[in-house]
């Protein structure tokens, strides 16, 4: 099924045979493997229940590391008022997340050497770090916003795993027909933690008189820093049980392979490297996931500083923020889970899926420009749209 939405050669191996480390030996391998797994294990026994535990404990570090990501973007106007962030500040502290993806392929090596416990682990206590950097408590505000500014990017160096990890994690742990999913939830995950940033921090962190730090008194201004650092501690408190967790119980992989994929041999790294950068269809995938999630990302982060100039409240862009992650790692799972069920048809489903965040994203754009389009302009319309 759905054949007719793909070519033969799109539906080819990235990586085909003979890149390996021999002509031949990886495919041979497959079979073997292949034809020893049910020899070493009858079916119900290469699938673990503790697989469950193994992604629920990614899982939150990811809701973590999204969290803390996005700390500061919908609370920008009280932050600027309690520690003297600039609007350049704002965008910076968000900014770090996607700076921390430079040594990405370090982290991916790290995986591909040492496993998931190893580069788990490092990412886990980069995030205590970093977490734990914006909590010193100084009076200077100067150096408190650069021990921020390097809590953010501590936390930014934990993004390759958390959010590249994830195919990794359902190939050793899961089988062909869970394999989507739980690589959905794994990736979702860390998109919901950044919703939920909207919410805690708009919720809980009181926005200045009239959005303007010149407006508001110094009791007020002592009163927004005080939350601020509750949910400063708060977080901390998150992912050091976090750490405390993984630390305690996350096994690198399971007893027995759960299917042939995750027991056949790995490809040579640097090889199958150089190979995937000359590989025009990998390039174009790798496009096509990583525009749209750079700019979404980067919008999202900074969208209360965005509907700010159309007088949109800090409260309501949360608000805006909040359902619009939600609603895609809604349908993000729901689209894994019916791909799981329903093979050859990703390429239909992922057109459907850009093609109405297009739309979306048109619309939203024209109502901001009112005073061209003369859209009206209301909360409402803003929660619809997203």
């Amino acid at each position: 099924m759905g054949a007719g939405w793909s070519s033969e050669e799109e539906r080819q191996p990235l990586l085909g045979p003979g890149l390996g480390p021999a002509p031949g030996a990886v495919w041979r391998s497959r079979e073997a493997a292949a034809a020893a797994l049910p020899a070493a294990a009858p079916g119900p026994g290469r699938v673990y229940g503790r697989r469950w535990l193994v992604l629920l404990l990614f899982s939150l570090l990811g809701f973590a590391q999204g969290l803390v990501w996005n700390t500061w973007g919908p609370i920008q106007n009280s932050a600027r008022q309690a520690y003297g962030f600039s609007s350049w500040d704002i965008a910076l502290l968000v900014l770090w997340g996607p700076i921390g993806f430079l040594p990405c392929f370090a982290f991916m090596w790290l995986l591909d050497k040492r496993g998931l416990r190893v580069t788990v682990l490092l990412t886990s206590f980069l995030m205590v770090l970093g977490t734990g950097l914006r909590c010193i408590p100084v009076s200077d505000l100067m150096l408190k916003r650069r021990l921020i500014h390097g809590g953010q990017l501590l936390n930014g160096l934990a993004g390759p795993t958390v959010m590249n990890a994830a195919p990794f994690l359902s190939t050793t742990w899961f089988s062909a027909d869970e394999r989507a999913t739980a690589t959905a939830i794994a990736s979702m995950l860390s998109y919901l933690g950044g919703a939920c940033a909207f919410l805690v921090g708009p919720l809980v962190v009181p926005a200045p008189n009239g959005t303007s730090p010149l407006l508001a008194s110094e009791t007020s201004r002592t009163h927004i820093k005080d939350l601020i650092e509750t949910v400063l501690y708060a977080e901390f408190g998150v992912v050091c049980l976090l750490f405390s967790a993984t630390l305690a119980y996350f096994p690198p992989r399971p007893p027995l392979p759960p299917s042939v994929a995750a027991a056949s041999q790995r490809l040579s790294y640097r090889r199958s490297f150089c190979r995937l950068l000359s590989n025009m269809r990998f390039l174009m995938i790798a496009l096509a996931y990583a525009i749209p999630l750079g700019v979404f990302a980067g919008w999202s982060g900074v969208l209360d500083l965005i509907l700010t100039p159309v007088h949109v409240s800090q409260v309501d862009a949360g608000w805006i923020g909040f359902w619009s992650i939600v609603g895609g790692c809604v349908v993000g799972i729901a689209m894994a889970r019916f791909a799981d069920f329903i093979r050859g048809m990703l390429k239909l489903i992922l057109l459907l899926l850009f093609s109405g965040a297009t739309l979306s994203s048109t619309w939203f754009t024209l109502t901001c420009l009112n005073s061209i389009t003369h859209l009206p302009l209301t909360t409402g319309q803003f929660l619809n749209v997203t």
